[in-house]
């Protein structure tokens, strides 16, 4: 964790960040409904398929693990805190419920999709996402900054994911679902996004270290207590021939808007994120 303190952003920057992107959850809400799951082909699945479909389930099923690290991360509950932090914090909350939604939708969707597919029966499923869900999750990320661009990176690259994964699959009601997924996972980016830029336009030198600090141990979730995470996952980045890496260049972007010169502490961070994208 990095020792640079930095102070919480303003009521009316979260605010002005927040409710643009709730709104536009609200207009693109979409539901299992409207996927055709009586169109559903299992025989245009491949193993390699299913065994993605499992594996992004998991991720997805986790939300109450992620819900509860954000609030612990930004607490609204506790006589010790000040109002000011708290009415932000607040704010961030009306996202993060918007957000849950969406996450949980895309757990449901995946579960429904593994029952339609023949991929697992519906009580199986359910108790061996129950037996991943009780672990507990954390992140080491006290920071706002931190977490925020954590966030990021995770949503951009599960974005990005998804759209690999939908480039190689022909399994028509999955495409579809994966569209939708990765739309609302571009929205989630969207709003981290502006938050971390907000942070680097405030003070780019002192965020720097914070966001140094969330490259150097970056990991996609689930990575300490999914059974086989790290082969499975391997496999699973071959089948759609992607690399979590490239969510950095959504960082690279942003950065180079504020670096001064090479040797700055930007300037470090660029060539940290540019290191870090060609390691094999």
């Amino acid at each position: 964790m990095t020792e640079t303190w930095l102070p919480s952003l303003t009521l009316t920057e979260v605010r002005n960040a927040v409710e643009p992107v709730v709104q536009r959850g609200a207009d693109k809400l979409w539901s299992l409904r409207d996927l055709d799951w009586e169109e559903v082909r299992p025989d245009r699945l491949t193993d390699a398929d299913r065994s993605v479909v499992r594996f992004i389930t998991y991720i997805e099923d986790h939300l109450p693990g992620y819900m509860n690290w954000l609030l612990r991360t930004f607490p609204i509950d506790g006589a010790d805190l000040s109002i000011p932090i708290v009415a932000v914090h607040r704010e961030y909350f009306r996202f993060f419920v918007a957000w849950s939604y969406d996450e949980e939708r895309h757990a449901a969707a995946l579960t429904r999709y593994q029952e339609a597919a023949g991929i697992n029966t519906a009580e199986a499923l359910r108790l061996e996402l129950a037996e991943e869900g009780r672990k507990h999750f954390d992140l080491p990320y006290p920071e706002p900054l931190e977490a925020f661009a954590y966030t990021m990176l995770q949503e951009k690259a599960t974005q990005l994911f998804y759209l690999r994964f939908r480039d190689v699959v022909t399994e028509p009601v999955l495409r579809d679902l994966l569209l939708r997924m990765a739309r609302d996972e571009a929205r989630h980016f969207a709003l981290y996004a502006h938050l971390v830029e907000t942070y680097l336009r405030r003070d780019p030198a002192a965020a720097a270290p914070h966001l140094k600090h969330v490259l150097r141990t970056f990991r996609m979730p689930l990575s300490d207590t999914l059974p086989n995470y790290r082969r499975w996952s391997y496999s699973v980045a071959e089948t759609a021939g992607y690399d979590h890496t490239e969510a950095y260049t959504a960082l690279e972007r942003m950065i180079r808007q504020f670096v001064d010169s090479p040797g700055d502490e930007l300037g470090e961070l660029l060539d940290l994120t540019r290191s870090l994208r060609t390691l094999p």
